[in-house]
């Protein structure tokens, strides 16, 4: 029993590719997370850009 969790515990095999699909996640969080704020401020603009012409 102890040989098969030594095995396990040495077992790197599938390691790198956790990695890289944690990887891809955090990627994926970050332009999420910079398209949103993106999105906002760009709304924001447009809006004042509108008012400003409806008002004048």
């Amino acid at each position: 029993m102890s040989n098969l969790i030594a095995r396990f515990v040495k077992d790197e095999s599938g390691a790198t590719a956790i990695e890289y699909g944690l990887i891809a996640a955090l990627i994926a969080l970050a332009i999420m997370v910079g398209a949103g704020s993106l999105g906002d401020a760009l709304n924001n603009k447009f809006q004042f850009i509108a008012d400003e012409v409806k008002n004048s």
